[in-house]
Formats: C-alpha cells, structure tokens, sequence
C-alpha cells in the first residue's frame, strides 16, 4: 500500500473481529515501525508492553473501564521512560522530547496496522497508575496510549477535518 494511503485510511476502529489472529509476525512488525519514529537524541525513550493472554486483558479492561479496547486480541501500551531524556535534556526533555518521541511511535504502530490490513485506535483517556498496575511497569515508566490491534469489524467513516485554510498560517 502506497504511504499516503494508509494515511488516509487510518481510522479509529472501537469494534474488531475477535475470530481473526493478529500474528506475532505482525505484532513484530508493528513495534518495529514503532521504534523507527524519530526520537531526540535518538534516545528512544518508549517501552512497549504487548497484552494477549485474556488474563492481562481482563486487567487491562479493569484497569481503563473500557472494555471494548480489551476485545482486540493484542493490546499495545506505549509507555515512556523520561529518565534518559532528562538526563540529557534536562526538563524539557523529561516533559516535551520522550512524549514527542513516544507519540511518533505510537503513530507509526497505527499506520503500520493499516498497511498489514489491521486496525486500531489510539487511547489516551485512563489512569495512569490503574493502567501502569495492570500492565507491571514501575514508576517513573509511564503509559501514554492503548492501542487495541485487530481485524475491523465496522466500516468507520472517513471523519471530517477542518479546512487547512482555518489551521495553517502561511509567511
């Protein structure tokens, strides 16, 4: 699939196919165009932690309060660990650059869904601490988005945008 392709049908899907797999060949996949995000430093501040067993989706699903996201058979979290960036940029590395670095992965695991013809939908509304319980990663590691991966089982419409004459200045 061409690149501006996957872009433009990217969707956030909330209903997947729970009969069909995602295979550990593509969960691979997904982390590995995960970690080719650019990264400040090329620090490469993110951790990933992968849930399949229904055992740790259950948790998860405790955890959020959505359990839809947890019908998915992988659950990625995409998690920071801003120690490195402090150290090297101080606070602004420790607030800005591993969010910045983290969220580029989690773009790039959304895209690389599309092109192996899965779905997903980037979550960012939980707590933190439930989430970080649930999943065994310890402070000052931090979950900054669930992606639920699967087969789609809806046809998601194409949301609209605003106009890029009403969010673009030009100079």
């Amino acid at each position: 699939m061409e690149f501006l392709e996957v872009i433009a049908k990217r969707r956030s899907v909330r209903h997947f196919n729970t009969k069909v797999e995602v295979t550990d060949a593509d969960v691979t996949a997904l982390l590995e165009a995960g970690t080719a995000a650019p990264t400040a430093g090329n620090i490469q501040p993110w951790r990933f932690v992968v849930v399949r067993s229904p055992e740790a989706r259950e948790r998860l699903a405790q955890a959020m309060g959505q359990r839809w996201a947890t019908a998915a058979p992988v659950v990625i979290v995409v998690c920071v660990d801003p120690r490195p960036c402090a150290a090297r940029y101080g606070a602004r590395g420790e607030e800005l650059y591993a969010i910045q670095d983290s969220a580029a992965a989690v773009v790039n695991i959304l895209h690389a869904a599309v092109d192996r013809g899965l779905a997903s939908c980037w979550i960012g509304a939980f707590d933190d601490d439930a989430v970080r319980d649930a999943v065994g990663v310890a402070r000052p590691i931090t979950p900054i988005a669930v992606l639920p991966i699967g087969k789609s089982a809806e046809a998601a419409a194409k949301p609209t945008r605003r106009p890029l004459e009403e969010v673009t200045t030009w100079l």
